[in-house]
């Protein structure tokens, strides 16, 4: 009696999802964070959203940061000009909650 090995298909390929098109943006924002607080750990992370404008587009992002003294969310918005994805402005503010 010949027993066949069970196939299962390639586990990595099926778990493999699309490259969200904020993840460039989500990456700087960690970057420019890190930068920022350098004394701090990036804990959470959640993207908020894309507000599209007339000549700019906004990506939206929320980060949880953990230090020594405190645990604080900082809202990092990320304007850019969508043509170019040259950044125009970065904006940070803390946040209890």
């Amino acid at each position: 009696m010949n027993i066949g090995l069970l196939q299962f298909p390639d586990e990595t390929a099926a778990q493999q999802k699309p490259v969200p098109p904020y993840a460039k943006w989500g990456t700087m924002a960690m970057e420019k964070t890190k930068e920022r607080y350098p004394n701090a750990n990036i804990i959470d992370y959640l993207h908020i959203g894309r507000v599209t404008g007339p000549k700019s587009t906004t990506e939206k992002f929320k980060l949880w940061l953990k230090s020594a003294q405190k645990e604080f969310g900082v809202f990092v918005d990320i304007e850019f000009n969508p043509a170019t994805n040259q950044v125009i402005n970065i904006t940070f503010r803390e946040t209890t909650r």
